[in-house]
């Protein structure tokens, strides 16, 4: 079974990506790391570089006439996926804010083999534990999204959909099986001041000038207590996330039994946590 990774990313360095600890994780279950790296104001390519000799890059130009939408992130996507090994069975995509536990490891590769066989398996559907805040919150709202697929067959009739969140084929969602895995996302988890750039700059994919310089002052720290419900973590991290945590050099406390819902949201919340079904939930996958 040959495996192939594939992401992309851009100003990892000045953004704080964790990227390099994302591309770590999953690096012991792939054959080969193929990394779309746009052009960047900062040693990003390096960093890159540095990881390795599964680490394949790939130089590209970001088009910024896809800024409606999110589009060019599901552009540079493909860009990495399209350049994979044509001998890869299986693709195993990770964006540069999420990490796999190392506790996983055997599972997912038992798993891609138990399915490599089986076409009709398009993908393998990932939970997801969204971090938020510090390394030891986890944001457990509507507002995050539940499932996600991850790994996919080296068919290039897949692409990525939308924003790079996941993926179609012909435009049709994809046939998967999950799998008792989660992807760690460490999106909302870095310095407020940090987190305030990260969202400017990715808020230019979807919105113009004068929104994000309403909605995301630049001179302004990212205000974390702003959040509708969080919980306790209480697993433990990637061991490649160890460094970074060990780091962490701002505070965030916030008490999780608080929550800052409507009537109709705290309703909602209610049933999900009483029986483990969103209501109205999106989903970009088929469950077989």
């Amino acid at each position: 079974m040959f495996v192939s990774g594939f992401t992309f990313i851009r100003n990892a360095i000045k953004l704080d990506y964790p990227v390099k600890e994302a591309i770590l994780s999953i690096l012991p279950l792939v054959d080969e790391m193929v990394v779309a790296v746009g052009q960047s104001d900062d040693n990003t390519r390096n960093l890159i570089a540095s990881l390795g000799e599964k680490i394949r890059i790939i130089d590209t130009l970001w088009d910024e006439s896809l800024r409606i939408g999110g589009k060019v992130l599901a552009d540079e996507t493909n860009k990495a996926f399209d350049a994979v090994s044509d001998q890869a069975d299986w693709c195993f995509y990770i964006q540069g804010d999420e990490c796999i536990h190392e506790k996983y490891h055997s599972h997912i590769l038992e798993q891609m083999q138990l399915y490599k066989e089986d076409y009709r398996v398009e993908g393998l559907l990932f939970d997801y534990a969204h971090f938020y805040g510090s390394y030891d919150y986890l944001g457990d709202s509507r507002t995050w999204y539940r499932k996600e697929i991850r790994i996919v067959r080296n068919d290039k009739e897949i692409r990525s959909y939308k924003d790079a969140q996941g993926f179609r084929k012909k435009g049709k969602k994809l046939k998967v099986k999950p799998i008792a895995a989660e992807v760690y996302h460490y999106g909302w988890v870095r310095h407020p001041k940090y987190q305030m750039a990260k969202l400017r700059e990715s808020n230019k994919l979807w919105h113009d000038d004068e929104y994000i310089d309403q909605k995301f002052e630049a001179a302004k720290d990212f205000d974390y207590s702003e959040i509708d419900s969080i919980k306790s973590f209480t697993g433990t991290h990637p061991v490649v996330m160890q460094h970074r945590i060990s780091k962490m050099n701002w505070s965030f406390d916030k008490d999780p039994t608080v929550k800052s819902f409507g009537i109709k949201l705290k309703l909602l919340y209610g049933i999900e946590k009483l029986t483990g079904w969103r209501v109205g939930e999106y989903r970009n996958y088929k469950k077989i």
